[in-house]
Order: structure tokens, then C-alpha cells, then sequence
């Protein structure tokens, strides 16, 4: 048990799906339960034990045992959760550390999680932050001097927490019948149109599993999410963003972009190698299922959808984020966007969303280019991208963008009202976590509240909010904790 749980912060829109109510006192049961004092009637809990690959590499057995399972939940609509607690301390899994977590990531879990689900992008949920009145040792930068932070307790949510590498351990160690009786549970509980009576379709649920996860990394490209460290013991067998330790927000467009300082010469989670890794990561989930007696031939069909569905996804959303009624993964006006962002430092949310208000009516020449300019100016974090040929690049775009959305012919208040649809104005990027991590830790709860509820919406304009829609500050480029991180927490 912890000293002195107390609540920080309260999920409404998770706990009105769960049918709560925010707990009244720091000694109300439920914040004791959620801090893991205690468990309440009906709740059995249980450790997480998983294995998986690391950056390519297979690791055995993972985890510091702090995934603590309190159960399943049944909500009014009869919808079945789990709740899993993460920090609670040491279970049987722990393999010798404290399975404790500091306050740091604990309120970046609980902060991108419910802002991942505002923003539409599946999602792993959380439903309440618990302070737990003690201080966790870490060595924040593993340079060798481990300070002490203090204490705390994220409870998520999900349907459940199975991830690839749930199903790799048991292949690993030859455990056949237990491999069997997982997929057989996982199938029959969460996917019961890949059951009969007497036979489970492995590789259609697989082939669904590809589809899904083709889907949510089309999501994280399209808000400009990157995990950070996309191991399969990261990735959810329900395509849900999974395991928020490192992440960030691409800010200046750069597909080499990682916020993982462990992943800094490698870059194998880099924004712009999500989608290829998520096919490695389902490609080492197939090769444990191959071990249930599925044909490799057969899971290689499975796979290759996976490619399918991305590509026809990543035309659509990003159709929608350009307002135009049909797209390709490659088209070049869609590359030539991000050559211009690239080239000229440019920021990937405010860009996306800047676009919906160009004066199109007007031809990109003259003062009507410096208009264009001018509108786009927020997201530029260098003048250089109006100046030279710079300002050249970005003409000659416009000039083709002003000309496809012309061949559409398409209403212009509906393409405007589509593009900041699925184009968002607030997301949760790194250095506003961490002001409200700094806030938190000097015991003012305020920052983290305004913050969730201007992320709650995240696309529509909220008067007096003006601060949370700017590209990322000079202060914080190179700042601990506001640019990349490290894993450790």
C-alpha cells in the first residue's frame, strides 16, 4: 500500500461510460482502490506477464510488474472494462524493480490518453490520477544520477490490455496448449465472429488485427502522434494506442523525428517509420500464431491486407485533410507538401489546419502570395520559409493546391468545415504536459485541469485559449521533458 493516496485529477467523460461518480474525499474506497490500497467488493486482481521484441530484438519475459489488473468492469450499457492499475508497486512479474511510477509519466499517460480519445484516434483510456504521498527514485537521463521524484498512480481502461507480445512469450517458450487457450479466450471473449462452436478462425481474426493497426497508424499520422518506443509488448491486439511512455508531437516536420532518447541514433520508432514497423510488429505476432498451427502461407495473406488498408486510409483521411474529395498515398501534391514543411521548418498541426483559411478565391501572386503567407505565417518557426526560395517553394504549391481544389469544384464552406474536422487545433504537445507536470509537482492541480479540458475539444476554436494552439516555444526546443525524453519512469 502507499502512504497518502490522493486524487489529482478525474476522468468525467471515462467515468460517465463506467457509470462513476467522482469520489467526494481522499478516503472515499474508490481512491483507495484506484491507488491500490485496497480492492472493493467484486474486484480480482491480477499481474500482467508478457514478453516481446525490443527495437528488433527478442526479450523474453518484460515488465517491472506495475500492470495490476483490478478486473472487469460491466458499464450501464453493458459494455465489459478493464481496469488496470499502473505504478501500484511490486507483483510477481517485477523482475527485482519496485513496479512503482513517478508523477511525471503517470500524469502524461493520463493526460494523452483521454486527449488521444477526444482527438478520435483508438485509444487505451484513464480514468483518475493518484498522488501516492511517496517519493519513486529514477534516473531521468540514465547519466548515472538518480534523484527522487514523487509517486503516482494512472488507472486506464480498456477492453483489455492483451498485446502481441501477450502471445509471442508463450510461442517462445514452446507452451503450445497455453498459446491455444489464450487465442481461444481472446477470440471467443472480444472477437466472436471469428468463432463457431468448434473452431476459431485464427487467421481471420489476425487479418482484422493487421486492419485495425493499419488504421491507428493512419490516425497517429494524421494528428502527428509518435509513440516513441513501438515494441510489440507495446501494441494492442485491439489496434489501440498502447503504453504512453515516451511520446511526443511532431512539431517541425521531420519523418526522423523521435521523442525517445533511447531510440536518438537509431531512430527505429521515428514518426515517419511507424507505419513500417507496425508491419514488423504484426509480422512477429504472426510468426507466434504459426505456433497454434496456422499456416504460414495462409498468416502471410493476413499481412499483406494490412498494406491494403493503409494505403486506401492514408488517401482518405488525408483527402479530408486537404478538403479534397479524393487522394493517393503518393500523390504529388500531398509530397510536395511535406517537402515545403520539411525544407522550411514548418509545424505539421498548425499547417494542416492553417490551410482550411488560404483565400483561395484569389490567384497566389503578389500581395495576395504574402496573404497566403501571412495565413500560414503561425506555423512557420523560421522567417526563412517566406523569404527566397523558400517563398518560391511555397507559390508553386499553393498554385497547384488552388488548382486541384478548383478541379473539385466542391463547396468551399463544406471543405473548410471537413478539413478542421480531422485537422485539430489543440493536441497535447510536449511542453504543455510539462508545464502541467511542473504546476502538479508544486502542488497546483489547476494547470492539468485547464489543460484536459481544452484538449477535450480538440478541434473548435475555444474563446480565451489562444496559448494552447502555438507551434512550440523557443524555450522548449532543447528542454528537458519539452522536446525528447527518455523511458525512464
Amino acid at each position: 500500500p502507499v502512504r497518502a493516496a490522493r486524487l489529482l485529477a478525474w476522468s468525467s467523460a471515462m467515468a460517465e461510460v463506467l457509470g462513476l461518480e467522482r469520489p467526494s474525499s481522499d478516503d472515499d474506497p474508490w481512491v483507495q482502490a484506484l491507488a491500490g490500497n485496497r480492492l472493493l467488493p467484486g474486484m480480482d486482481s491480477y499481474a500482467m506477464c508478457y514478453g516481446g521484441h525490443q527495437f528488433g530484438n527478442w526479450a523474453g519475459q518484460l515488465g517491472d510488474g506495475r500492470a495490476l489488473g483490478l478486473g472487469e468492469w460491466v458499464a450501464p450499457d453493458g459494455q465489459h472494462w478493464e481496469m488496470q492499475l499502473k505504478g501500484a508497486g511490486m507483483t510477481p512479474y517485477s523482475r527485482g524493480a519496485d513496479g512503482r511510477a513517478v508523477l511525471r509519466s503517470s500524469l502524461r499517460e493520463y493526460l494523452c490518453s483521454e486527449a488521444m480519445h477526444a482527438l478520435g484516434v483508438p485509444t487505451t483510456r484513464a480514468l483518475s490520477l493518484i498522488a501516492t504521498g511517496e517519493e519513486v527514485v529514477r534516473d531521468m537521463f540514465y547519466d548515472g544520477h538518480p534523484e527522487a521524484e514523487p509517486g503516482a498512480i494512472v488507472c486506464r481502461v480498456a477492453p483489455s490490455f492483451l498485446r502481441f507480445g501477450s502471445f509471442e512469450l508463450p510461442a517462445s517458450r514452446g507452451d503450445t496448449g497455453l498459446l491455444q487457450a489464450l487465442i481461444e479466450y481472446t477470440v471467443r471473449t472480444h472477437e466472436p465472429a471469428f468463432a463457431s462452436a468448434d473452431a476459431i478462425d485464427i487467421a481471420g481474426w489476425y487479418r482484422e488485427v493487421c486492419a485495425r493497426t493499419a488504421r491507428l497508424m493512419v490516425a497517429w499520422m494524421r494528428v502527428g502522434f509518435v509513440h516513441g518506443v513501438m515494441n510489440t509488448d507495446n501494441m494492442s491486439i485491439h489496434g489501440l494506442t498502447i503504453d504512453y511512455g515516451p511520446y511526443g508531437w511532431l512539431e517541425p516536420y521531420d519523418l526522423d523525428f523521435t521523442p525517445n532518447t533511447t531510440d536518438a541514433q537509431g531512430r527505429r520508432y521515428a514518426f515517419g517509420r511507424q507505419p513500417g514497423i507496425a508491419q514488423w510488429n504484426l509480422a512477429a505476432l504472426g510468426q507466434a500464431l504459426t505456433h497454434a498451427g496456422v499456416a504460414v502461407d495462409v498468416l502471410q495473406q493476413s499481412l499483406n491486407h494490412y498494406g491494403e488498408v493503409f494505403h486506401a486510409e492514408y488517401g482518405r483521411v488525408f483527402a479530408d485533410k486537404l478538403g479534397l474529395h479524393s487522394l493517393t498515398h503518393d500523390d504529388p501534391l500531398l509530397l510536395d507538401l511535406f517537402r515545403c514543411m520539411a525544407r522550411h521548418e514548418t509545424d505539421y498541426c498548425l499547417s494542416f489546419r492553417l490551410l482550411a483559411e488560404l483565400p483561395l478565391a484569389q490567384a497566389p501572386e503578389g500581395e495576395a502570395l504574402q496573404h497566403y503567407l501571412d495565413v500560414m505565417a503561425p506555423a512557420f518557426y523560421t522567417t526563412q520559409a517566406q523569404q527566397g526560395e523558400s517563398r518560391d517553394a511555397w507559390q508553386a504549391w499553393f498554385k497547384d493546391y488552388r488548382a486541384r481544389v478548383e478541379q473539385d469544384a466542391g463547396d468551399a464552406a463544406a471543405r473548410q468545415a471537413r478539413m478542421q474536422a480531422v485537422n485539430p487545433l489543440y493536441v497535447p504537445r510536449n511542453y504543455l504536459a510539462h508545464q502541467a507536470i511542473e504546476a502538479m509537482s508544486a502542488g497546483d492541480a489547476e494547470p492539468l485541469a485547464r489543460l484536459q479540458q481544452v484538449l477535450s475539444k480538440p478541434y473548435e476554436a475555444q474563446p480565451g485559449c489562444e496559448a494552447y494552439a502555438q507551434r512550440r516555444p523557443d524555450w522548449a526546443r532543447d528542454k528537458a521533458g519539452c522536446s525528447a525524453l527518455s523511458y525512464s519512469s
